[in-house]
């Protein structure tokens, strides 16, 4: 990247959101924050406490979940450059239209958005990925890429790049992605210090997709690994 490198950070929750979808990539970007200077606002509906439980599920013997604490609402959110979309089962609940409308909002005037899992549908939802390469979860494969075939959808693969869009497949692959991210943005030497330290060992190929093979996908031939990289 040329010019400064992003400051200015947010990341969309609702109920039921993924923790490791949004927490794998925060803690990595945390670490960043020790080496340049950056801003995190946690943007939700209301600021009321968000769980990971999400609406809508049946019934279970289980009453587990975490809590996070917005920041601000989708109205009162400071100017931003970098937006982190997570997925998980609020992704698909009635109640993520104000996130999709928030994404459609945002997107214009944003350096980078980077979703992650089925946060891609969101997204896709909100019309910002419409003739864009991207890819989402590989289990829900086939219900996130009928709402919007719009989308040059890509089966295998472990995150994709196009223009300022990042999308990387499920859960996991959020941590992979947003090392490769900060590889792009932020330089190679920050994102190897910052691996070290989570002692996370990274996958550094954007095709590496096991998943897509598990679930029985196509490879549609359309995966375009960083704007200058390679193509097929």
């Amino acid at each position: 990247m040329t010019g400064p490198v992003p400051v200015n950070f947010g990341i969309v929750v609702f109920p039921g959101f993924a923790a490791l979808d949004a927490f794998g990539p925060l803690d990595a970007l945390n670490a960043l924050s020790h080496m340049f200077p950056l801003n995190l606002y946690i943007v939700a509906a209301t600021l009321d406490p968000v769980s990971t439980k999400a609406p809508h599920t049946p019934a279970s013997r289980s009453d587990f979940a975490q809590s996070i604490n917005p920041t601000h609402t989708f109205g009162s959110v400071p100017p931003l450059e970098v937006l982190l979309v997570p997925g998980g089962l609020g992704a698909v609940a009635p109640e993520i239209q104000s996130a999709i409308d928030f994404v459609a909002k945002v997107h214009p005037s944003l350096k980078y958005l980077f979703t992650v899992c089925n946060g891609a549908g969101i997204a896709a939802r909100a019309g910002v990925l419409d003739g864009k390469r991207a890819t989402t979860n590989k289990m829900w494969w086939s219900h996130e890429t009928g709402q919007r075939p719009q989308v040059k959808w890509v089966s295998h693969a472990r995150w994709v790049v196009d223009g300022n869009i990042w999308t990387t497949s499920g859960v996991s692959a959020g941590l992979d992605g947003i090392f490769a991210f900060i590889a792009a943005v932020y330089g190679e030497e920050a994102a190897e210090k910052i691996s070290n330290i989570l002692e996370y060992e990274r996958h550094k190929d954007a095709s590496w997709d096991p998943y897509a093979e598990l679930y029985g996908l196509r490879d549609a031939g359309l995966l375009e690994v960083v704007d200058d990289g390679p193509r097929k």
